[in-house]
């Protein structure tokens, strides 16, 4: 795992290859202020988020120092809430167009793939001999609509195809007990389920106010990375809204920050 990362940031707790290096950011740890800044609004927040606001000149310096633990910039994505899927090439030059995509991967050492988010769920991959690893934005659309499934795919396909045993690990993102939605996000994921995950989709939503549910999107990933062939599952025991001290979120602040997480190759 990572040896150098910042006692601010978490380290994935999953056994993967040795060659594979992943890490999520919280909020702490950096220069922003306001909103994006501690809890409270105090200086010293990590908001890595160009599109929210914040000071460039503070979200550069915090990109900066993220970068010192890393073997190169991460190949930063446009999301969408949607299901493509890039390559996590290094950006060649500065002013490289940003790739609208909320997935990449990576199987060359040193290419750094990376999801911003503040509720949402960040999905890390990697197959179980270290040689391919990917990040995913998982929101409920995306999540719904496959994001999880057609980023497994692609790594497989850059990895050659054959069958893989998959490992993933769920960073922070708005728990069960604060991720309100309405009747039509529960019936479009009952609508996309399979037979056999009619189930385990169904308990994923808990009847909340009238009309709402109270939906796990941690058990909802899950179901779809075993869709996908990925059973070995770590993480998915942190909600953004719930810990104001350590995440970002926006279901809870509205104006705030965004958080990353991050894997690569080492070589």
């Amino acid at each position: 795992m990572t040896t150098n990362a910042d006692p601010a940031w978490l380290v994935p707790d999953w056994p993967a290859p040795a060659r594979v290096q992943a890490l999520s950011t919280t909020r702490r740890g950096g220069v922003s202020k306001g909103p994006y800044g501690l809890a409270g609004g105090a200086p010293g927040g990590l908001n890595l988020g160009t599109h929210v606001g914040d000071d460039p000149a503070d979200v550069a310096r915090n990109r900066e120092r993220l970068a010192t633990s890393l073997p190169s910039m991460p190949r930063w994505l446009e999301q969408v809430h949607g299901c493509a899927v890039v390559t996590a090439d290094p950006v060649a030059a500065p002013g490289d167009p940003v790739p609208r995509a909320d997935a990449s991967m990576a199987i060359a050492p040193g290419h750094v793939c990376a999801v911003m988010t503040a509720d949402c769920l960040p999905v890390l991959l990697c197959d179980a001999h270290g040689t391919v690893v990917g990040a995913a934005h998982a929101g409920w659309r995306g999540l719904c609509n496959g994001v999880i499934e057609a980023t497994l795919a692609r790594m497989q396909a850059a990895a050659g195809g054959s069958a893989m045993r998959w490992l993933a690990w769920l960073g922070p993102a708005i728990g069960p007990d604060a991720f309100e939605v309405g009747a039509e996000v529960r019936e479009a994921f009952l609508q996309q389920a399979r037979p056999d995950e009619q189930a385990a989709v169904a308990a994923a939503f808990r009847a909340g106010a009238p009309g709402k549910y109270l939906a796990d999107i941690y058990a909802l990933a899950r179901t779809r990375l075993a869709r996908a062939g990925c059973t070995d599952v770590y993480g998915g025991d942190a909600c953004t809204v719930a810990d104001a001290e350590r995440f970002y979120s926006y279901r809870r602040d509205g104006v705030t920050g965004r958080m990353a997480s991050l894997v690569w190759l080492a070589d």
